[in-house]
């Protein structure tokens, strides 16, 4: 909180001072004019750059600078935003062409404890993962909090506060170029985007989760939000603009772990065998529709998100020459997420022999239990920056200097459990039957009426075990740097219309840590035969574990119970991170680094007539170092600090060729070259060595600073069309050729890869091969106000639709050379219905994202039929709202009218037997603003 405080102490101090900034020290592209017309207005510049294009405050005014840009972007308007029914950024941007927003990701988050919040999180762009683009605020790269992930979490930025996203779909030299899919530039407003010299604004609502009230809980939430913009001095020379907002959401969703139920527990088998341990599947048989649920958790995950912040940008005009500007934003996501899972766990197994030679499975007994655990979240963004623009002559200077920093920090992370055999093995259910039968996917198990009632009254049937394993992780980053950018244009008549060259350096620094912590059992530490309910630590129940589904009850329990148990039984030996020492124990899941990216590029605009012609290349060079702490291999001598350094030079020429026919029709071609880091954690990864007392093999995990980049060649071709009643058309096709892959997963090393000799075994990532990624992408929009009579005048239709594919080689042994990469929907689509009419606006929305692979081998059968896949979802949203001519505005949406499940995630390509499933209902938001 005091860095909070200090930040936002500094972002105030900034906006007192910096109208003494001496033009100098200007940096970065101009906004408009003190007197521009109205607002989001075009820049007159006719170089047709989107850089020189600030805000744009609807969707004609977003369609005009789409089709004026020089390289290939989508644009979502400030109106846009304002008409989703959407959670926060990440979700709105699932709504235009060739954007993926999933609600999990491989990170801390991860898995079904990110998608049971049932919101986006992450955003990726043209079949690649969110790690392959390049997230930006005013056009400065954002620091990355993840820890083990280049990715940007965007659920920290609610949908207001601001006016614009461009997505940057091909890249200029000008550009950064570790964006293998793009960038994504959220834009905040300034206070020439107002027409008038002073704007203010000021709103509140509500929300209600449908889910939550199934399961008996209030499901409300709200938001506040507010603005203020002026315009003073000579000419109207300075510019003040600051918001800030605040809302807090409360969900309680369901979900069904049955693949965490397989991964974790052993809850799966194949149901015949070809040998009598069942771990062989026979030869001729799909293992896919060999597979047998014999477990599963189902539960309910409740808790909190809350976000708050604001924006704040000053500008100063001191002639027609200069422009100097101040940027900060700040973003802060406090989450509280609860998961409490009834658990059915197969102890027992067996495979008896059957008539054909084969071997049938059997589950011989059951243990019950429940899980819980927390999954809080501290994440913040702040960004700062001090750049203007200064004409002299035909040159044009921009410097800038930016800085931001990102945390991503789980501060209490505690898991305990209650079960039924905590003392005998005899306490077991005994079962017999050949695992789980399946209802639409859900798996339905058979009980006895002593395991229903054990699970029904778990509180006071379930003996608590551990008193509580406490996980602490931290991951910081900081990212400042400086760049300056010349333009100097051409006053002949030939071809050659302006050259622009640029320098950039940036460093980051960034640390994480993990440390544990795990307590004995209750029973050993003076609480024999306890149960949740005897202990205080249960405080109630949901009466339905799964509304709908699942009927038993689950147990309600009080967190800060468990943590006052935890940390009054305490001791020096609970702290076991990595082994019995403390100083291994503090250090040994802790990297720190240091990464120095610095760049130079020049460019050329030429013009033939109708068409443009813009080369360019780029260089960047990198220089990573990276320090972390090396383990001895008897686990008693304490480690010590080991460094790794890692260096890359990066050429990258392009090529952007565009034709205009006329005013409302461009043509696009470019070819470029883009790459992208690796992630530092598997760059300089702690080391850990250990030796089997069975074989003396000494096996060594490590990251490895010898990574490759991942480099692609990026084709894209596209054209936009617009006609004279109100309508827009674009088609694009791309391709890109992918070398040295690399993929995410999660917490562990990318690409595990282990050799052995001599006795020793080496584990460290490896690059995969080669890959191919290419698609197409399709959009339109009509508005009718010209072309139908009376009310029909009001509707307009739009919508988009992406078609992609792509193949890689993991490099992975065990796994098939062609692979889909991951987080990369086959079909993506969009629809939209609007109709509006003197102050009233309704949009009926459809949302459609196709299944896609997330997971590698998951279940480590070393193939690729164990690949973790999720299923398609499908969402239609609603908003409705009313302008009135005081200044007052009333907006109401629905998402996910139908309330279809929120997330699935399966085992195989074309199988059910083990899933993940979140159901996260519907969400109801109204809001009520006012605009002077």
């Amino acid at each position: 909180m005091l860095k909070d405080v200090l930040l936002c102490g500094a972002m105030a101090g900034a906006l007192l001072a910096a109208p003494t900034i001496h033009a100098a020290e200007a940096s970065a592209p101009a906004t408009p004019a003190p007197n521009a017309a109205d607002a989001g207005a075009l820049d007159a510049s006719t170089d047709g750059t989107l850089d020189e294009i600030l805000v744009f405050a609807n969707r004609d005014q977003a369609d005009t600078a789409k089709i004026r840009a020089s390289n290939t972007v989508d644009i979502m308007s400030a109106a846009e935003l304002e008409h989703t029914a959407v959670h926060n950024v990440a979700e709105a941007l699932g709504l235009l062409p060739g954007v993926t927003v999933s609600n999990t990701g491989q990170s801390v988050a991860g898995g079904i404890d990110g998608a049971s919040r049932g919101e986006g999180m992450l955003v990726a762009i043209r079949g690649m993962n969110s790690e392959f683009a390049v997230d930006l605020m005013n056009g400065v790269e954002v620091a990355q909090g993840l820890p083990y992930s280049r990715s940007v979490q965007l659920d920290l930025l609610p949908p207001s506060g601001l006016q614009t996203i461009v997505v940057n779909k091909t890249l200029d030299a000008s550009m950064s170029g570790d964006a293998i899919s793009g960038t994504v530039d959220f834009r905040t407003p300034t206070a020439y985007d107002f027409a008038n010299p002073l704007h203010f604004s000021i709103q509140g609502g509500a929300r209600l989760e449908s889910r939550a009230r199934d399961y008996g809980e209030t499901g409300l939430g709200g938001n506040t939000a507010a603005e203020v913009a002026t315009q003073f001095g000579r000419d109207r020379q300075f510019g003040v603009y600051v918001s800030g907002y605040y809302d807090k959401r409360y969900f309680t969703n369901s979900e069904m772990a049955g693949v965490d139920s397989a991964h974790n527990d052993g809850g799966w088998g194949y149901a015949v065998s070809s040998t009598k341990n069942g771990s062989t599947n026979p030869a001729g048989t799909d293992p896919a529709s060999n597979l047998r649920q014999t477990g599963i958790s189902v539960g309910v995950s409740d808790g909190s998100t809350e976000r708050y912040g604001g924006n704040l940008s000053l500008d100063w005009h001191p002639d027609d020459t200069t422009a100097v500007f101040l940027r900060g934003s700040f973003a802060r996501e406090n989450a509280v997420q609860n998961s409490t899972l009834s658990q059915i766990i197969s102890t027992d197994k067996s495979w008896n022999a059957l008539a054909n030679g084969l071997y049938g499975l059997s589950v011989d007994k059951y243990r019950t239990s429940v899980w819980y655990e927390t999954n809080p979240e501290r994440a913040d963004l702040s960004t700062l920056q001090l750049g203007g623009e200064k004409k002299l002559g035909a040159l044009t200077l921009t410097p800038t200097v930016f800085f931001s920093a990102a945390n991503n920090d789980r501060p209490n992370h505690i898991e305990a459990s209650a079960r039924n055999d905590q003392y005998s093995s005899s306490a077991r259910f005994p079962s017999g039957i050949a695992g789980m039968g399946s209802n639409d996917g859900y798996p339905v198990p058979v009980f006895s009426p002593g395991m229903y009632d054990a699970l029904n009254n778990a509180a006071t049937a379930l003996w608590a075990r551990r008193a509580g394993q406490l996980t602490q992780q931290g991951s910081h980053q900081d990212k400042y740097g400086a760049k300056l950018d010349g333009q100097y244009d051409m006053n002949d008549n030939g071809p050659l219309s302006f050259i622009k060259a640029g320098v950039k350096f940036v460093e980051s620094d960034r640390a994480v840590t993990n440390r544990d912590w795990t307590n004995p059992y209750f029973s050993a530490l003076g609480y024999p035969n306890s149960t949740w309910s005897s202990l205080g630590i249960a405080n109630g129940y949901y009466s339905s574990v799964y509304p709908g589904r699942y009927s038993w009850s689950v147990p309600k329990v009080s967190q800060q119970a468990l943590l006052d148990y935890f940390y009054k039984l305490q001791t020096a030996g609970s702290f076991d991170t990595c082994n019995g020492n403390y100083v291994d124990n503090m250090n040994c899941n802790t990297l720190k680094g240091r990464e120095q990216v610095t760049s130079a590029y020049v460019m050329a605009n030429l013009q033939f007539g109708q068409v443009e012609v813009i080369p360019g290349i780029r260089f960047e060079h990198t220089d990573i170092h990276n320090t972390f702490w090396q383990l001895n291999s008897d686990g008693k001598t304490v480690g010590h600090w080991e460094n790794s350094s890692t260096t890359y030079n990066e050429p990258l020429p392009s090529v952007l060729v565009n034709w205009r026919p006329d005013n409302d029709t461009v043509y696009r071609a470019s070819v470029s070259q883009s790459y992208t880091r690796p992630a530092l954690v598997q760059l300089g990864a702690s080391s850990s060595v250990s030796i089997s007392a069975d074989t003396g093999v000494k096996t060594i995990t490590q990251g490895n600073p010898n990574l490759k980049p991942i480099e692609s060649t990026n084709l894209d071709m596209s054209g936009e069309w617009h006609n004279s009643q109100g309508g827009t058309a674009s088609a694009a096709v791309y391709y890109k050729r992918l070398s040295n892959y690399l993929f995410d997963n999660g917490s562990t090393l990318v690409n595990p890869f282990s050799t052995t000799s001599n006795l020793v075994s080496i584990s460290q990532p490896k690059n995969g091969g080669d890959g191919d990624v290419y698609g197409i992408e399709l959009a339109f929009r009509q508005k009718f106000d010209t072309i139908l009579p009376g009310w029909l005048s009001g509707f307009s239709i739009g919508g988009n639709v992406t078609r992609q594919w792509s193949v890689v080689d993991t490099g992975i042994k065990g796994l098939d050379a062609d692979q889909p990469i991951q987080n990369a929907p086959g079909w993506l689509a969009n629809a939209t219905l609007s109709y509006t009419v003197g102050g009233f606006s309704a949009d009926l929305g459809y949302n459609y994202t196709g299944s896609y692979l997330a997971y590698y081998d998951y279940l480590g059968q070393g193939g690729s039929w164990d690949n973790m896949w999720v299923r398609p979802t499908n969402r239609l949203d609603l908003h409705v709202g009313y302008k009135f001519d005081n200044g007052f505005a009333v907006d109401g949406s629905v998402s996910n009218l139908t309330g279809d499940y929120t997330y699935w995630a399966h085992i195989g390509h074309n199988s059910l037997t083990l899933s993940n499933i979140v159901d996260s209902g519907t969400t109801a938001l109204m809001t009520v603003k006012y605009t002077y």
